[in-house]
């Protein structure tokens, strides 16, 4: 989805991509609805207890999604996604406040290694650095709220319906703003309309996936699986993009995948 995005960003603003992905992302969470037991439930079924929290989940994506889409369009891919891999060391940080999740000593020390190489990827204090690496590292804080206020959502909701509600949110708040400053621009060919359409597509079904996996476990357990996306992202950047951001990338990249690991091996040592 990111590629795409890239890829559109010459032509249309970061608030109007976020608002057809979001427009088109509520597509995958409505099939699973249908499919889901609750089509054969009554309306009041689909009013959920948490529904402000669900509301607050969408704002937060929204805002998240702004940040992030604007970064793709201004710095190199590879950078840009490197440091939205952050949000794993948030995820950390964030079950320990608002879940209650116990966290040692030598977790700690791994999402400060994490941290530290985050900031070595920015080149925060150096000539190369550039404020908009701020925007995806603001969205891999955001992202990962929005991530642990799933977990705070009760057992017995749907998945779907709680993205549901979180991508209308989304929906409207990206719509308006679109609106507010300035409005949609004209579409330029039925290949752009297809490439709109499948990053609402992958965007709402990755996002289902993520909310169907942070219900499931502990946030921590899920940061090894996001590193992959690190040397992707370079290769992809490289071959769509020729941007070669490597010298940036390491050894700050290296250290933001160590301290992933070494939190998810703790997390392995201390369950058994």
């Amino acid at each position: 989805m990111g590629l795409i995005i890239k890829f559109l960003s010459p032509k249309y603003s970061a608030v109007e991509l976020s608002a057809y992905r979001n427009v088109f992302g509520i597509i995958p969470s409505a099939i699973a609805l249908w499919y889901s037991d609750m089509r054969h439930q009554t309306y009041r079924n689909f009013v959920i207890r948490q529904w402000p929290l669900a509301c607050l989940r969408g704002a937060i994506v929204t805002l998240a999604q702004l940040m992030f889409y604007m970064s793709l369009g201004r710095i190199a891919f590879a950078t840009a996604s490197t440091i939205s891999y952050s949000n794993a060391l948030f995820m950390t940080i964030f079950a320990i406040i608002f879940l209650g999740e116990k966290v040692g000593l030598i977790r700690w020390a791994a999402v400060l290694v994490g941290f530290i190489g985050v900031v070595m990827v920015m080149g925060l204090g150096g000539d190369a650095f550039t404020w908009d690496a701020l925007l995806p590292f603001g969205a891999a804080a955001l992202y990962a709220l929005s991530g642990v206020t799933a977990r705070l959502m009760d057992d017995d909701v749907s998945s779907a319906l709680v993205n549901i509600y979180s991508t209308l949110i989304a929906v409207a708040g990206s719509v308006l703003l679109t609106l507010f400053l300035g409005g949609f621009s004209s579409i330029d060919s039925g290949t752009d309309v297809f490439w709109i359409i499948t990053m609402g597509a992958f965007g709402g079904t990755a996002v289902l996936f993520l909310v169907i996996s942070f219900r499931m476990t502990e946030q921590s357990n899920l940061a090894p699986f996001s590193y992959f996306g690190i040397p992707m992202a370079a290769f992809f950047g490289w071959l769509f993009f020729d941007e070669t951001p490597f010298d940036d990338l390491f050894p700050g990249a290296v250290l933001i995948i160590a301290g992933g690991l070494l939190v998810i091996w703790r997390e392995r040592r201390l369950n058994s």
